[in-house]
């Protein structure tokens, strides 16, 4: 994923979610995962996929049970 691309996805989900502290850190090596992040807290990471010269991006959020709130 390049930087270009990195920067557009960022900027869409900034606005989208109406977050400006969503960051998303560049690989620090080629074929490392790209992480996405909301105040310097992990939420998950972004892919990219090029299907016959159509490119997306999906983001997996993992969302741990031992983070979530206690049953009511």
């Amino acid at each position: 994923m390049t930087a270009n691309e990195i920067a557009r996805v960022q900027s869409y989900l900034r606005r989208i979610f109406g977050n400006d502290r969503i960051a998303i850190s560049p690989p620090i090596r080629p074929g490392a995962p790209v992480e996405v992040s909301i105040a310097g807290e992990f939420i998950g990471v972004l892919h990219r996929d090029d299907d016959e010269g159509e490119i997306s991006f999906a983001l997996s959020i993992s969302i741990l049970e031992e983070d979530l709130p206690p049953v009511a």
